[in-house]
């Protein structure tokens, strides 16, 4: 078994709170360790994750060792790493297309990088393109996610916040 294969099989651990990404999408698995061999190998998976209470990592560790469990790995550990702190970008360009494609807008570091120091960040709307929206609420059903409204299709979506 190989860290490449391994994650192959981790390719199919989604995030539960914004099903359409995977872990890798994400960024969220920093390292993988293979110890051992054939029966008796260890994997120990490293996750840090998007915010340093994030609800959703236990969940995504049962996932990970589902995953692996269903290739036949006996052994399995996950090291929750805090530091370095996640950021938006270990996202994969792919986990960006599909958040925009699920309604959700995806994060901006470029735009993000450019404000100064009282200007709001511009969102484009994931549905219709239109830079015309406004923040409803700095917090959405996650911590990281923002609340927003276009102000030209007039509906309502979802920021994942650039950190």
């Amino acid at each position: 078994m190989t860290s490449e294969e391994v994650m192959s099989w981790l390719s199919v651990v989604t995030d539960p709170e914004v099903p359409v990404l995977t872990i890798l999408d994400l960024g969220i698995v920093r390292n993988i360790k293979i110890t051992g061999e054939g029966g008796d190998a260890e994997v120990k998976v490293h996750i840090t994750p998007t915010y340093s209470g994030c609800p959703a990592m236990d969940v995504i560790a049962i996932g990970i060792r589902m995953a692996l469990a269903s290739h036949g790995v006996k052994h399995i550990a996950i090291v929750h790493q805090l530091s370095p702190a996640w950021t938006t970008d270990w996202m994969s360009e792919e986990g960006k297309a599909k958040l925009k494609a699920y309604g959700i807008a995806p994060p901006n570091r470029k735009a993000y990088q450019a404000l100064g120091l009282f200007e709001e960040e511009e969102v484009a709307c994931p549905r219709c393109g239109s830079e015309e929206t406004e923040q409803v609420s700095q917090f959405g059903p996650t911590s990281c996610k923002a609340l927003y409204r276009c102000l030209t299709c007039k509906e309502p979506f979802e920021h994942f916040k650039c950190h």
